[in-house]
């Protein structure tokens, strides 16, 4: 006689976080993110006279081999920013704004980036696949 296996349940919200996670992970297809206002050229060129590449890695930006943040490489893949705030374009431009005010214990300045050149940022990193 053959055993079944046990049935294991999962709340909708769990099962629609796990798809999402194999999706990013497979890299099958990263869904296109879009950011009101916001222009992807002009973003790295702001990420480029801001310095960020002092601290990140970031593919197409010059010089940009920082090791102190982590590498923003196939950043509209990631899951999280900061490794702990959800990666959306709203809650990405505030982070870029004002870090600590988002994760008080971050090591990431507040560079005083205003919400026009912040969306601007946020549109090219969700260009890196």
């Amino acid at each position: 006689m053959r055993r079944r296996a046990p049935c294991i349940r999962a709340s909708p919200a769990v099962i629609l976080g796990a798809t999402l996670y194999l999706i990013a992970c497979n890299g099958e297809h990263v869904p296109h993110v879009t950011v009101a206002g916001g222009n992807a050229d002009r973003g790295r060129l702001a990420v480029e006279s801001y310095g960020c590449g002092a601290c990140h890695v970031i593919p197409g930006v010059p010089g940009a081999r920082g090791l102190t943040g982590p590498p923003l490489n196939s950043f509209a893949r990631h899951v999280y920013i900061a490794g702990e705030l959800p990666n959306e374009p709203e809650l990405l431009v505030r982070w870029i704004r004002d870090p600590p005010s988002l994760a008080p214990q971050t090591a990431m300045p507040n560079l005083g980036v205003s919400e026009a050149t912040a969306r601007d940022i946020a549109a090219y990193l969700y260009e890196l696949r």
